[in-house]
């Protein structure tokens, strides 16, 4: 039989039962129950939405340490024939907040019984992959009152061996916003094309108007993507469609590429309305602000790294990925890393299958870091 640690089976768990943005209700229950099993003397938990603050309080504090987990999972279908697998159909944790989780349980158990020095508060929040729960949540009462002084948080990277973190000072995680566009037209039988406005004709254009954005439009010592990772339209082989829906992601390393992307894509769409003799609306979802790192506290903290842990650090590139994360460091002096999984399947594939060795590793990595800088004069 296999022996494993309490929060690898802890991740196991949670791995099974993945939800949704603001329907993790299941996932908040399951570690109400955990936190509930903890010395509770110098804990102080609220819950917000399907979000939970847990403050646990230091013996002379002078400041407080934030740490957040994210707990949402992805509308994707597993495929990992884990017998852990998900037991929800088309929702999967594959992007890792399961293990962030996991993590976060571990240091958080660590400290309710070895307080330190300053106070620390963590922070399990919905809805990372959408809508966005970090915005609000920053925006929480709860928040106000417990507004850290600084705030850390890690995601799991399948590219790097266990026992590896990354990280850089200033930008980490680039400018990201949602994009949909929808496509109205004017059906008809297959057979008469010239009584009909076909919007399948309209879309396969407009997409591929849009790559020219970046090569074009952008800036090239900046740096954008914009992908389409979903056309919808039509019913039927011999229907012509009046209607289709693009949706897709803009990525940018600064807001003025994001700008420009934007005002670039509103130029096209009305080239298409006219070309196409359709009606377009544009939405841009949810927008995600950059992850940008504190300069001094990110030095310091790969200082620690390399000089009083076994953890091989590596100062890494900016990235094109996209974390609500960014909203919390904009208000609060912070740093996010990556902490090495070791998986053959990258972030949001249905057969990610992180390496579990890196859950412990990363706890004892954190309860020294959290210990030393919640100590530290």
């Amino acid at each position: 039989m296999e022996t494993i640690s309490p929060f690898v089976a802890i991740r196991r768990d949670l791995h099974k039962i993945p939800e949704l943005g603001f329907q993790e209700f299941k996932t908040q229950q399951y570690l109400l129950n955990y936190i509930q099993s903890l010395p509770q003397e110098r804990l102080d938990v609220r819950t917000w939405k399907t979000g939970i603050f847990v403050k646990v309080s230091g013996t002379a504090p002078r400041k407080t340490i934030g740490y957040r987990a994210d707990i949402d999972g992805l509308p994707i279908s597993e495929e990992t024939g884990l017998p852990y697998r998900s037991e929800h159909a088309g929702q999967m944790h594959a992007c890792g907040h399961d293990v962030h989780m996991s993590i976060a349980l571990g240091v958080l158990t660590h400290f309710a019984h070895n307080p330190i020095r300053d106070d620390l508060l963590f922070i399990f929040q919905p809805a990372e992959e959408g809508p966005g729960g970090a915005k609000p949540m920053l925006e929480s009462d709860i928040m106000r009152e417990w507004k850290p002084d600084m705030i850390v948080a890690l995601h799991i990277a399948p590219e790097y061996p266990v026992g590896t973190i990354a990280t850089k000072e200033g930008l980490l995680f680039a400018n990201t916003s949602e994009l949909f566009i929808d496509l109205k037209g004017k059906g008809g039988h297959a057979a008469f094309p010239h009584l009909a406005n076909d919007m399948v004709v309209a879309a396969c254009a407009l997409v591929t108007q849009l790559q020219s954005i970046v090569a074009r439009n952008v800036d090239p010592l900046d740096s954008a993507v914009i992908t389409i990772g979903k056309i919808t339209s039509g019913t039927v082989q011999n229907v012509i469609a009046e209607h289709a829906r693009l949706e897709g992601t803009i990525r940018t390393l600064s807001i003025d590429a994001m700008q420009a992307v934007k005002r670039r894509i509103e130029a096209l769409v009305r080239g298409v309305e006219v070309a196409y003799e359709c009606e377009a609306v544009i939405d841009y979802g949810a927008m995600y602000h950059e992850v940008y790192n504190n300069p001094a506290l990110t030095t310091e903290f790969i200082q620690f790294a390399e000089t009083h842990t076994d953890m091989n650090v590596i100062r890494c590139k900016e990235a094109m990925t996209g974390e609500d994360f960014g909203y919390m460091l904009a208000e609060i002096p912070g740093f996010m890393f990556w902490l090495g999984v070791d998986s053959p399947y990258g972030l949001h594939h249905a057969k990610l299958v992180p390496n579990e060795a890196a859950i412990d590793r990363a706890i004892a990595f954190l309860i020294s870091y959290f210990s030393w800088k919640g100590n530290m004069e």
